[in-house]
């Protein structure tokens, strides 16, 4: 489990395609303040997607990433020298400065827009409708492991606003149109649907 609140900017710093494809990767990501206190087995949430740690490098971790991972996410996509959005998985007896985050994508989405403020900037992402579905106005998403406050609502994007420690502290502040991102929605909203549709 995760908030959606930061902890480090990583580099990716090896990518290994075992089968010489992209159906299956092995990533390394330097991190210092992510693998301070980390042990094998521990999860890490890179971009928002949750990873396992399999080795702990000097100075970063190792972790397998799935076929899943790779055709659902915008992990496919990453090289060497990429900038990822870091964060532990959050302590029981931790205050929640975001929202639930699982670290479960349920889409990806890309960059429409983006417009500069005078300390901030509004950038709007298209998706699916079935991710937008879950999205409503004032709710919470998690962009690329961002936990961010939905500033409008159509039928297939949305908006954001992202104030100057968000631009500064996570990838967000480098997107360029057309850029992809990690999308989880607030799972609140996928079970009170379950939960419905079961009830009918």
């Amino acid at each position: 489990m995760f908030t959606g609140i930061v902890e480090e900017l990583g580099t990716v710093t090896a990518l290994e395609l075992p089968d010489g494809t992209r159906s299956d990767a092995v990533l390394t990501v330097s991190g210092p303040l992510v693998v301070s206190d980390a042990g094998l087995g521990d999860s890490i949430a890179v971009d928002g997607v949750c990873l396992t740690v399999t080795s702990l490098p000097e100075g970063g971790f190792t972790a397998d990433v799935m076929p899943e991972s790779l055709s659902r996410t915008a992990l496919g996509s990453l090289a060497v020298g990429r900038r990822v959005n870091l964060e532990r998985a959050m302590r029981a007896d931790a205050r929640l400065g975001g929202h639930i985050v699982q670290g479960h994508v349920d889409g990806v989405g890309t960059l429409v827009s983006r417009t500069p403020g005078e300390r901030w900037d509004d950038l709007v992402f298209e998706t699916s409708p079935d991710v937008a579905r879950y999205v409503a106005e004032k709710g919470s998403i998690t962009v690329s492991g961002v936990s961010l406050t939905v500033t409008s609502v159509t039928a297939t994007t949305f908006g954001v606003s992202l104030i100057p420690t968000t631009l500064e502290a996570t990838t967000l502040g480098s997107l360029v149109v057309g850029d992809a991102v990690n999308l989880e929605v607030d799972v609140i909203a996928k079970y009170v649907e379950r939960l419905l549709g079961a009830r009918a």
